[in-house]
């Protein structure tokens, strides 16, 4: 009875600290986020930035990070990299669709550069561990760089290489390089998830983790007053 128990607290553990652990439709922090997304800028406020696209892992962690980078002025999570229309949270958590958990990246190029968000992709998340990032297994937690132009390519590429030469990773990068092609938003309870939800386990034990580990390594890309 004993090694029963140990086992079932071992797998409970397991489960509440996965990207997909305590969500619901009926999520009660809903309301919360509703309130929240009313006062952020409008769609036409957003229209004067640049936007950026990336893929590393569970889009709660990612959005918070990008948050705070100096001169993202918004980040949206939702889900790219697929062929599907309309992917719901429990289609892409499942795999039952082509698609990666993603965010879109507002920003204001005469504060921070594309190359600078390459930076911070590359550096908040392992882009070696194939279909995988931390506790999340499946191609919807790939690695993916989105470019909207050929320079954006460039960029990433060169990146890239710059990693590789340096041999900053023990092994080699697996990270997609795709063309960006069509992003949908995340259902609104996945909105400034890390945020609204501080006493979730994965927040505690995955997503907070994550984003000290970026801040002690590049903290002069941080807004004051963030995390």
């Amino acid at each position: 009875m004993k090694a029963y128990k140990i086992l079932f607290l071992v797998v409970s553990i397991l489960f509440s600290t996965h990207c997909e652990s305590n969500t619901k439709k009926n999520n009660p922090k809903s309301s919360e986020v509703q309130i929240q997304k009313n006062a952020k800028l409008s769609l036409k406020e957003l229209q004067k930035y640049e936007v950026a696209y990336f893929a590393s892992g569970c889009f709660w962690c990612v959005e918070a990070i990008y948050e705070d980078i100096i001169g993202v002025k918004e980040v949206i999570s939702g889900y790219s990299g697929g062929t599907e229309n309309n992917p719901t949270y429990e289609q892409v958590g499942r795999g039952l669709t082509s698609h990666a958990e993603a965010v879109k990246v507002y920003y204001d190029p005469e504060e921070v550069d594309f190359e600078t968000l390459v930076k911070v992709f590359f550096g908040s998340h392992d882009p070696t561990t194939l279909n995988r990032q931390g506790p999340d297994r499946g191609p919807q937690y790939r690695s993916i760089a989105f470019y909207n132009n050929a320079n954006e390519k460039k960029i990433i590429e060169d990146y890239i290489a710059q990693l590789t030469k340096e041999r900053i990773y023990d092994s080699p990068i697996v990270t997609q390089v795709e063309e960006f092609v069509k992003f949908y938003d995340a259902e609104d309870y996945h909105q400034d998830y890390e945020r609204l939800n501080p006493n979730n386990p994965y927040i505690i034990n995955i997503s907070i983790p994550r984003y000290k580990r970026f801040q002690a390594k590049y903290p002069e890309l941080l807004k004051k007053g963030g995390h």
